[in-house]
C-alpha cells in the first residue's frame, strides 16, 4: 500500500508538493470525483497541469496544456476571473463541445480562478458526479473560492520566498486515500459475507488494474486469477478489449456513479460486469446473464437495479464517441463550408444510424442552407428563404439557442403544426449552432424511424452541433478571405511566366496559412531579348492587405529597371522604397541570366541565397556577397557575383518559407533542400518543383508564405 501510494504521488515539478493538503482538501469538502490544478507560470499564456487527484494520469492527458484563448472551462474562468459552474453534461456540451466530446458521462463541473491581487496563478477544475443538484450551493462556492484562495497565498508565499511552484513535464498525481484497516475479526467476516454473494467478486485500482480476484469470479472469467492480479482487464482478457468496456470504466471513475453492462466471453457465455465506484477504488461483481434482448427462461433474474443498466446501444454510444473524437480532430483541418459539411455527413451519420443532416444558417434574417446530405435531402427546402420569425422547428431554435429532439413525426407536428412538415421521416432533432454565445444556424438531424434521445445522446448531439458550429465560422471566414485572397493574388502575381529560348520554368506559390492566402512572397521572371532574361524573388515583411501591396510594388519597380545591372535593379528599387517610407522591409534577389554566355550575375539584399544545382548533379547554395535589405537605407549598395550556367545546370530560388522551421538550424536547412533538389536531377521541372514544395510541406510549419521559381538552362540539342 505504501509503495503504490509513493508511485503515484511522485513529484515532477519544483514545489508543487506544497499544493497537495489544499487541493486535497477541497476535493474531499467539496464531494468532488476529481481535480485538477493548473498553474499559469510567470509570463506564459499556457496553464499546466500541476496537480491531479481522483484519476490516474492518462485520463488527464488531452488537458494536460490548455491555452487561455482554448474555448474550456478553466481557461475561462482564469482569463473572466470567476467561477464557472456547469451543472449537467449537456449544458458542459452545449457551452464546451470539446471537452464534452472526451467526458461524455453523467457529471457537474467547476472552475475556479486562483489568484493573488492582479496576478493570475491559474485555476482549479473539479469533477463532481452526475448525482449532483444542477446548482452549486452558496456554502459549496464559499468552499471552492475559499479553498483556491488559499492555494493563492501558499504560491505567493512561495515566489516571495524565493522558490516559486512550477509545473513540471507532468502532473504530481495525489494518492487515493488509504484503505481504513479492519477491525478485529472483521475481515474474516468480510471474506466470508463476499463468498455468500452469487456471482463473482473483483477490485480495481483506480488506474483500472486487478487488486482482488475471487475464485468465483475467476471461474466465471475463465482465467488464473494469478495471472490477472494487476493487469488491466481489458488488455489481460482479450474477449473484453473493446473500447466500450475500457469507456465504461472511465465512465465509473469521473462519475462515481455505478455502471453496468453485459460482454460475451466466448463462444457462448454472457457475463454481466456492475461496477461500484469510490476514491479509493472501484468494486466489481459479476454474474452469468443472459444474451441482451433474447428472451429469459422464467425465474432467471434480469440485471441488479443499481446504477445505469446495461443497454444494447453502448457498444454503438462508445463507437459514436470514438467517431466523434475523430470529428473533432478532422474539423479543425477542413476549409470551406462543403467540406465542413462532408466531413459531418461522412463520421456523424453513420456513428448515430442517421438518414438526413442538413446544415441551415441565418443570412439577412431568413433561413438558408448551407448543406445537406442523406437520403431526403429535400427535406428543408420549403424552409429556404423563410424569414426567422416563422413558426418553423429550425427557426426556432436558431433564435432560442434551445435544442429541440422529437422522438417521432407526429410529436415534431403537434408543436409546430403550421409548419407544412412533409412526413418524410419520422423521428427529428434540431439543434443550435453557437459561436461564442450567439446561434449563427441549425443542424437538422432526421431519422427513419421513432428514437428516444437518450440524456447522453442529447449531450453527445449538442457537442457535435458545437464542433460543427466552429467549423462552419471558420470556414465561412475562410470562404470570405479566400475569395480576397485569390482576387488580389491574381493581380499581384504574374499569370503567366514568358517563354524563353534555353530556359525552362516552373514556379510555385503557397500561402502560409488557410483562411488568409495574402503575403508579400512574389517572384517574376522577365524576358530581355532573345538570349537574355531577368529573374527574381522577395519577400515582404508581414502577412496582410498591406505587405501585399507594397510586394506588388516591389515587382513592379523591379520590372521597370530589369535589364540594367543587378546592382543596379536594387539600389533603383531600394530608393523608390526609402521614399515611399512603408515602415515594412523587403528581401528580394535578382538574378541576370546570360543564355548565350552560360552565365548568371546576382545580386542580393538580405534574401536567402538560391541553389545552384550542376549538370552532374552536385548541389550547393551560392555563396553571395551580402546586401541591406530594401527600405532601410536610401545609400546602400548592392555587390554582385557570377557563376557559371552551363546547359543542363539549373538555379532553385526560393523564400525563407521553405526551409525555416523552430529548432532548425538553417543551415541544416539548407543542406537537407539541397539533397532533394540534387535528387531530382532527371525530372522534369514541374515535377521538380512539387519536390521541393513537398518537401516543405514536411519539413517546415506552414507558418510562412513560400515562393519559388526553378530555372533550368536546357542543354543543346545534338
Amino acid at each position: 500500500m505504501e509503495d503504490r501510494a509513493a508511485s503515484s504521488a511522485g513529484a515532477t515539478g519544483s514545489g508543487t508538493e506544497l499544493l497537495d493538503g489544499a487541493v486535497a482538501r477541497i476535493v474531499r469538502e467539496s464531494g468532488a470525483s476529481v481535480g485538477m490544478l493548473y498553474l499559469l507560470p510567470r509570463g506564459e499564456s499556457t496553464l499546466r497541469l500541476a496537480v491531479l487527484a481522483g484519476v490516474p494520469p492518462q485520463l488527464a492527458t488531452p488537458w494536460h496544456r490548455v491555452k487561455l484563448s482554448a474555448p474550456m472551462p478553466v481557461a475561462d474562468a482564469v482569463r473572466h476571473r470567476r467561477l464557472i459552474w456547469l451543472g449537467s453534461q449537456e449544458e458542459l456540451a452545449r457551452r464546451y463541445p470539446r471537452p464534452a466530446l472526451v467526458l461524455p458521462y453523467r457529471l457537474c463541473l467547476a472552475a475556479v480562478p486562483i489568484r493573488t491581487g492582479a496576478t493570475d496563478r491559474g485555476g482549479l477544475v473539479l469533477l463532481l458526479p452526475g448525482s449532483h443538484p444542477p446548482e452549486l450551493s452558496a456554502a459549496e462556492r464559499e468552499t471552492l473560492v475559499s479553498g483556491c484562495r488559499d492555494i493563492g497565498l501558499l504560491l505567493q508565499q512561495a515566489e516571495a520566498g524565493g522558490f516559486p511552484v512550477v509545473p513540471g513535464s507532468s502532473p504530481r498525481v495525489l494518492a487515493p486515500p488509504p484503505f481504513s484497516e479492519p477491525g478485529e475479526g472483521e475481515g474474516a467476516v468480510t471474506l466470508e459475507f463476499v463468498r455468500r454473494l452469487p456471482g463473482g467478486s473483483c477490485a480495481l485500482n483506480l488506474d483500472g488494474t486487478i487488486c482482488f480476484l475471487d475464485g468465483a469470479a475467476a471461474a466465471l472469467l475463465g482465467a488464473d486469477p494469478s495471472g490477472l492480479l494487476g493487469t488491466l482487464p481489458w488488455e489481460s482478457l482479450p474477449w473484453l478489449d473493446d473500447p466500450a468496456v475500457e469507456d465504461r470504466y472511465r465512465d465509473t471513475v469521473v462519475s462515481r456513479e455505478p455502471v453496468s453492462f453485459t460482454v460475451l466471453r466466448p463462444p457462448d457465455h454472457w457475463l454481466s460486469f456492475h461496477l461500484y465506484p469510490s476514491a479509493t477504488g472501484i468494486s466489481v461483481r459479476i454474474l452469468p446473464a443472459v444474451e441482451p434482448d433474447a428472451p429469459r427462461e422464467p425465474g432467471t433474474p434480469g440485471p441488479p437495479g443499481h446504477g445505469r443498466a446495461s443497454r444494447p446501444s453502448v457498444p454503438g454510444r462508445a463507437s459514436a464517441l470514438y467517431q466523434l473524437m475523430h470529428l473533432a480532430a478532422t474539423l479543425t483541418e477542413a476549409v470551406g463550408t462543403r467540406d465542413v459539411v462532408e466531413l459531418a455527413g461522412d463520421q456523424i451519420m453513420p456513428a448515430f444510424r442517421i438518414q438526413t443532416l442538413v446544415v441551415m444558417s441565418s443570412v439577412e434574417g431568413r433561413l438558408r442552407i448551407e448543406g445537406r446530405r442523406g437520403q431526403v435531402p429535400g427535406l428543408m427546402d420549403r424552409f429556404e428563404g423563410a424569414a426567422l420569425s416563422s413558426d418553423t422547428p429550425a427557426s426556432h431554435v436558431l433564435m432560442t439557442g434551445v435544442p429541440g429532439f422529437f422522438t417521432d413525426f407526429a410529436e415534431l407536428v403537434r408543436r409546430y403544426p403550421s409548419a407544412g412538415l412533409r412526413e418524410a421521416v419520422s423521428a427529428c432533432a434540431f439543434l443550435p449552432l453557437v459561436v461564442s454565445g450567439h446561434p449563427v444556424g441549425t443542424l437538422v438531424l432526421a431519422y427513419d424511424r421513432p428514437r428516444v434521445f437518450e440524456p447522453e445522446e442529447r449531450a453527445l448531439l449538442t457537442s457535435v452541433a458545437g464542433l460543427l458550429a466552429q467549423a462552419l465560422d471558420r470556414a465561412r471566414l475562410y470562404d470570405a478571405k479566400d475569395r480576397l485572397s485569390h482576387s488580389l493574388q491574381a493581380h499581384l502575381l504574374p499569370r503567366t511566366l514568358p517563354r524563353v529560348a534555353g530556359l525552362d520554368v516552373a514556379a510555385r506559390y503557397l500561402p502560409a496559412a488557410r483562411g488568409m492566402g495574402i503575403g508579400g512572397d512574389f517572384y517574376d521572371l522577365i524576358r530581355l531579348d532573345d538570349t537574355t532574361a531577368a529573374a527574381t524573388i522577395g519577400d515582404v515583411q508581414g502577412h496582410n492587405v498591406n505587405a501585399a501591396a507594397l510586394m506588388g510594388q516591389v515587382r513592379t519597380a523591379v520590372h521597370a529597371s530589369a535589364g540594367a545591372p543587378p546592382d543596379e535593379v536594387l539600389s533603383r528599387t531600394n530608393r523608390l522604397l526609402t521614399d515611399l517610407d512603408p515602415d515594412l522591409f523587403t528581401s528580394c534577389l535578382y538574378v541576370h541570366l546570360d543564355l548565350a554566355g552560360h552565365r548568371a550575375v546576382l545580386a542580393t539584399a538580405g534574401h536567402p541565397p538560391p541553389l545552384l544545382r550542376q549538370p552532374d548533379g552536385r548541389t550547393e547554395a551560392l555563396d553571395l556577397p551580402p546586401g541591406l535589405l530594401l527600405g532601410v537605407d536610401p545609400g546602400s549598395r548592392y555587390p554582385t557575383a557570377e557563376v557559371p550556367l552551363p546547359p543542363g545546370a539549373a538555379l532553385a530560388l526560393f523564400t525563407d518559407g521553405l526551409v525555416e522551421a523552430p529548432g532548425v538550424d538553417l543551415d541544416d536547412a539548407m543542406a537537407d533542400l539541397a539533397e532533394h533538389f540534387a535528387l531530382a536531377l532527371e525530372q522534369p521541372v514541374d515535377a521538380v518543383a512539387d519536390t521541393l514544395v513537398r518537401y516543405a510541406e514536411q519539413a517546415t510549419p506552414g507558418t510562412d508564405d513560400i515562393a519559388l521559381l526553378i530555372l533550368n538552362a536546357v542543354p543543346e540539342a545534338d
